[in-house]
Parts: structure tokens; sequence; C-alpha cells
């Protein structure tokens, strides 16, 4: 994929700054459609269907700065929840109520929120500012509750800026009270990319993408206090502020670093190609690939026993990379994507786009062995071990066999019986192509970019109690990870559920999904810096 190709797509301009009042958010331009607002009767009627056991499960969250230790001596300044990176799991049983208390100890004027990623819920708990709600102001709180009736593989991260490529972000567990499944362990697996004060921030990214790639001058710019960043997901990100708002503070980066690192560019990558994806990987370059909050040189380590059946819940939280994930010396039987069961098929890798989740049951062998997260077309990778027994950890460098042996995507699954939605014709259909400019560092959904000061500006309406195709035509030179809120889609006639696909370059993928959660929904890339950028779109109900 050429550079100018690479280049297509994205909005130039950075996010509006303050948290607007939620009705603000909801107004109506003349002659537009009215709208079910995301607090209006019909959610909280949804709401109230949906089967709860009765039981409150309590949290406090706060975001606030802090040191990281992600192992190695690699210690960084960053953002996180609670001071952890992944924050502390969240597992509840299905029909709990979550009562999650967010408190924002960010720096400057940075606002956030939490978003509930791949949970259907109640649209004002949905926590996208200026949609669902006013983003949380530095030094203020704000009650996030819900009942979470899915089973599932899930996490939250904000919903403001480029926040989600810092260190706010956690798996959030719902369990099913009647598993169906058979096994012995539970192992939670959190990827992610990570820049974050080690070459900069996200926020200075983000700026040196939209300055290399538009063609602006101040190609790196950054910023001793908060400033917008971006308006593709609303609120004040914080822009270049580092873990005490004054700066961004280095370490330095693992030996495992390509030496496509010594570009004078200090974020964006150039070569990054992968047959899997199509083409081009992605945009960002970043220093370490972590699992589990640590960085290869000292891995995470998961202990267990040999013959254990161990259920592994993957989450791909990072801003710009898909991962290839194996298991040394075993296979995947591949049993849940997005929370939902799908026909069992084993597999020797996966490829998870950011945003998904994949669970897989797998059978200890003894010995010690490495789990590995390839960053597809990047040359980098992760890695965590698996340990049964006696034995010398590999190289972090370690690349298994069964990452080149056969390898599982979404579009290879058929859902579960059990949730296979029932055939029917289409009532509403909506062609969303995913478009860019070539020029600048824009993308955009059917060639308009979203403003998180007008988001109900041509909104994608639906009706409750329609069947919905959405058919995703990918006309960039980049796939795109589609993210859909509130609702769970399934691929084709047949395929599985989910809530994120990956929609390769020059490819459409048609999604069909029943109406069934009133309320304002954002449908986005799940790059963090493509939907910052304008590839965004809001899916709304009409009255």
């Amino acid at each position: 994929m050429t550079s100018i190709n690479r280049r297509s797509a994205l909005l130039a301009g950075l996010s509006v700054a303050g948290a607007g009042l939620l009705a603000a958010c909801s107004s109506e331009a003349p002659n537009s459609p009215s709208l079910i607002s995301a607090s209006g009767s019909e959610a909280v009627r949804t709401e109230k269907r949906r089967s709860g056991t009765g039981r409150v499960h309590r949290v406090n969250l706060a975001a606030a700065p802090g040191m990281l230790d992600l192992g190695g001596g690699t210690i960084v300044p960053s953002w996180a929840f609670n001071g952890e990176v992944p924050g502390k799991e969240v597992r509840i049983s299905a029909g709990d109520t979550l009562a999650a208390e967010l408190s924002n100890r960010l720096p400057g004027n940075a606002t956030t929120s939490i978003h509930w990623h791949g949970i259907a819920l109640r649209s004002d708990m949905d926590g996208v500012p200026q949609v669902t709600q006013a983003g949380v102001r530095a030094g203020a709180s704000f009650r996030y509750q819900f009942i979470a009736d899915v089973p599932g593989t899930y996490f939250f991260h904000p919903h403001v800026g480029v926040q989600l490529d810092r260190g706010l972000y956690a798996p959030l567990i719902v369990e099913d009270p009647r598993e169906p499944l058979a096994y012995d362990d539970e192992w939670v697996v959190v990827l992610d990319d990570w820049l974050d004060g080690v070459t900069g921030t996200p926020d200075e990214a983000f700026e040196e993408l939209k300055g290399r790639m538009g063609g602006s001058s101040n190609a790196s710019a950054s910023s001793d206090s908060a400033s917008p960043a971006g308006r593709g997901m609303g609120g004040t990100s914080g822009m270049g502020m580092g873990a005490e708002g004054n700066g961004p503070t280095t370490a330095s980066p693992s030996a495992s670093v390509s030496s496509r690192d010594a570009m004078p560019s200090k974020f964006m990558l150039s070569d990054a190609t992968s047959e899997l994806l199509g083409g081009d990987a992605g945009d960002v370059k970043y220093p370490y690939h972590l699992i589990n909050g640590r960085v290869p040189a000292a891995p995470a380590v998961y202990t267990g026993k040999p013959g254990q059946r161990v259920r592994l819940r993957i989450i791909n939280a990072g801003g710009d990379t898909a991962y290839r994930v194996a298991l040394g010396g075993h296979k995947f039987t591949v049993t849940h994507t997005d929370g939902f069961p799908v026909e069992h098929q084993q597999t020797d890798a996966l490829l998870i786009g950011m945003g998904e989740r994949y669970d897989v049951l797998v059978t200890l062998d003894h010995g010690v062995f490495p789990f590995v997260a390839l960053a597809e077309g990047k040359r980098a990778s992760g890695m965590a071990l698996v340990r049964t027994g006696l034995g010398r950890a590999p190289k972090p460098t370690v690349r298994p066999a069964e990452l080149d042996g056969m390898i599982m995507t979404a579009a290879q699954l058929r859902s579960g019986g059990s949730v296979r939605l029932p055939e029917k014709k289409p009532d509403r259909v909506h062609r969303v192509e995913l478009t860019g400019n070539m020029n600048k560092y824009t993308w955009s959904i059917n060639g308009r970019q979203y403003d998180a000061d007008d988001p109900t500006a041509d909104p994608l309406l639906i009706e409750e109690g329609q069947r919905v195709r959405l058919d995703f035509v990918n006309s960039t030179g980049m796939w795109h990870p589609m993210h859909l809120h509130g609702h769970t889609y399934q691929l084709g006639g047949s395929g599985p559920r989910k809530d994120t696909t990956i929609v390769l370059p020059k490819k459409t993928v048609s999604v069909i999904f029943d109406a069934d959660n009133p309320g304002q929904w954002l449908l986005h890339c799940h790059n963090i810096y493509h939907a910052e950028a304008g590839m965004t779109a809001l899916v709304a109900y009409a009255t």
C-alpha cells in the first residue's frame, strides 16, 4: 500500500472542548426528524424490560494520572483507572445491576467518560459526551447504573478524544449463571499498543498524523495545557499532558522495536503492511505491545496444571493495532466472539481487531509456553507466558509456529444456534460508505466527518422493531474495525453476532440487527485516531 493510499482519510480538527448540556446535544435543526432522546421514556421502558436479578454490584473508578509500572524497569507517566493498567477487572453475573461511580481526577480541564463497550444497555448510560451525557468535568463525578443482562466478555474505556490510547481501560466480564461450557479455569488477556509516556502522548501522535499526512506545517504540536483534541469523540481530552499535566516524560523503548523507529517521524508509520488486513496495517508506531499491562521482557504469567482446560477471554484494547495471537504448542477452540457464542472451531491463531473480543478453550500441555500477540504488519509483538511446569522462558521476540498456521477471522465463524437471528426481510437498509480525503488526514462516513458539536446532524435513522441492515462499503485504502454501540449485529445470514467487525479495503460487509434498544448510538471505526478524525456517525431512533 502506497503512502498516499494510507493517508486516505481522516478529519483535521480537534474535538470541541467543554461538556455541553445534554439537552443542547439533543437539539434539532428546523425540519429535522424527531428523535428519541437517550434518556427518554422509551429507553427507560426498555431498561425495565431487561431481566434483572436485583443484585447491585458497586465499583468506584478514579480516572487519574500516575506512574505505571509496565515491568522490566519500564515506569511511565500516564492516566489509568485506580492506578492500574489494565484497570481492575469488573466481574458480575448476567442480570446484575452495575453501579459504577466515575471520579474525574485528570489534570487541567480534561473531561472524560466511560463507554461500556459491547454492552446492550440503556442509552443514557452509554458514556458518549454530547450524545448520551455531558462529559464528566475535572473534579466531578458521574454514576453509571444499568442492568447487564447478556453474558460475555466486554471492556470499558473513555469516549473522549484519544484517551483510550492511554491506560484508561479495563475488562468487564458478565458471567452466565447457566454456563454451558465445561472448563477448569479462566484467564482474561488484555492486549494493548503503548506509546504514552514513552515517545510522547496519544494527542501528540494525533497532531503529528494530521500535520504530516494532512500537509500542516505543524507536524507534531504539543501543549502544556489541556485543549480540545478532535471533533470525533467529544469532550476535552487534555491534549499534550503527561501524568502530572506538565508535558510528556519518556522512558526507553525495548530492544524489540524495529529499526523503523529511527525514522524522522516520531509516531507515524509508513510501511506497515499485511495481507490479512488487505494492505496498509496501521497509522501509528508503538514502542511497546503489552499483554495484561506488561512488556515482553517482563511478561505476565498464567500458572496452571498440565491437562487443565482453560477459557481465555481475549480483548484487544489497542488504539491502532490488530493482533495475530497464538499460544505456542497449543490450538485454540473458538467458542465466542464479542460475547456471543459461535459454533466451535479449532484454529492455530486468531486475528483480532481493535475492540474485538474472542473466547477460546485450550487444554494445557506440560512446560512453559509463549502467548504471543503479533502486531499485525508492524514487525513487533507482545508476549505473556503460560507455565505448567519447570522450564526456561522463551525470548521476548519468540514467534511460535502457530502464528503461521491456520488463522481464524470472524468471517470464518457461524453464530451459535441459540443466538442466530431468524430470517427476516430488512425493514431499513443503510449504506455506510467508509470514506476519506486523499490529500488530508480525514476519515468520514458517507463523505461526512462527524462533528461532536452537532451529533444529530444527518443521522442514520431507524425505528424500534425494525430489522436493519447496514452495508459497510470500504472505499478507502485501509481496514476499519466498525463498532456499533448498544446492539450486536450478525454478519450476513448465519455469521457470528458481533458489535465490532473488520472491514477490509475495497470490500463490503453486510450486517443485520434488530432495533430493540431505543436511543441514540454511535457507529464508528474503533481505530481511535480514525474515529477522532471523523469516521463516526449517529444511529438514531426516530419517534
